[in-house]
């Protein structure tokens, strides 16, 4: 199994390019110049979604495996993003959640996720069988992940317990989501992929030891970064995105400078303000 190397420079791209059909969307020959000047340099790691952009396949089930081709041709490693802990509509197998939230009550479907109404959360509890059905939805995505020659996987949405009852629809309890995410890495694991923690950074202290990386959006512009470090003391690496400029004046990547640093040894990139993980705007801080 791939173990992911701290200090690994990243490429984070979920919207695809529909000029770039023969590898699904996805620009694998990105380089940029990063923060402090120099070369431009390429990404070593790829996290991009399990299947191909619609707009430049034309359908939403075409698995990403031309653009995980060409990233290995490049020396470099993929990781296969999924939503784990909400409900798509844009999914080829969006009509399975419908079919059982329908017939259980709809104890599975909850509220949107604020900025995505095509997106919602789900109910990771289990007094109805919900998590075991997610459990089941996943591993079926990670088995395509696999087919697709990933070699990791990053779940999203895995911290519906901290954004609340009032915003998810659910009262979903640390333990259950503990119990959630735990299961999540152990079938990655399960299925030979490298396992990345998005987000959830309250229960990092419980989790650094089942996963392999971590994925984060926004740390230095919520002042979180800290809590992340067991991830790089483990000897994982953090893999981070920010999107607004840093807040010092006259430096909008100022934020580069600690993230770089032998102490805190993060992974991070800059994209753009406006949230769409497109190849670019893309600036690596390493």
């Amino acid at each position: 199994m791939w173990k992911p190397a701290v200090g690994s420079r990243w490429q984070y791209q979920l919207t695809g390019n529909p000029s770039l059909r023969a590898t699904g969307g996805v620009d694998v020959d990105v380089c940029a110049k990063p923060y402090g000047g120099g070369a431009c340099v390429r990404p070593e790691v790829f996290d991009i979604d399990l299947y191909a952009d619609s707009s430049a396949v034309g359908n939403n089930s075409t698995p990403n495996t031309a653009a995980v081709k060409a990233i290995h041709a490049r020396g470099g490693k993929a990781i296969c993003y999924l939503a784990a802990g909400s409900v798509e509509k844009g999914r080829p197998d969006y009509r399975r959640f419908v079919e059982w939230n329908d017939a259980h009550g709809g104890s599975l479907i909850g509220r949107p996720y604020p900025g995505f109404p095509d997106e919602n959360y789900a109910n990771v509890n289990n007094d109805q069988g919900q998590r075991d059905f997610l459990l089941e939805m996943q591993e079926a995505r990670v088995r395509k992940c696999v087919e697709a020659g990933f070699d990791g996987v990053e779940f999203d949405i895995v911290n519906a317990h901290e954004d609340g009852t009032e915003t998810t629809g659910w009262d979903i309890g640390a333990e259950a989501q503990l119990t959630f995410n735990r299961a999540l890495a152990a079938l990655a694991h399960r299925y030979g992929l490298a396992a990345g923690l998005k987000n959830d950074i309250g229960q990092i202290p419980e989790l650094v030891s089942a996963f392999d990386f971590a994925v984060n959006e926004e740390c230095w512009e919520n002042d979180e970064c800290g809590t992340l470090l067991p991830f790089v003391r483990a000897g994982k690496p953090v893999f981070g995105v920010e999107y607004e400029p840093s807040r010092e004046p006259g430096d909008p990547l100022a934020f580069c400078r600690t993230a770089r640093s032998a102490s805190w040894n993060l992974s991070t990139i800059k994209k753009g303000g406006d949230h769409d993980l497109t190849a670019e705007p893309y600036t690596p801080c390493r």
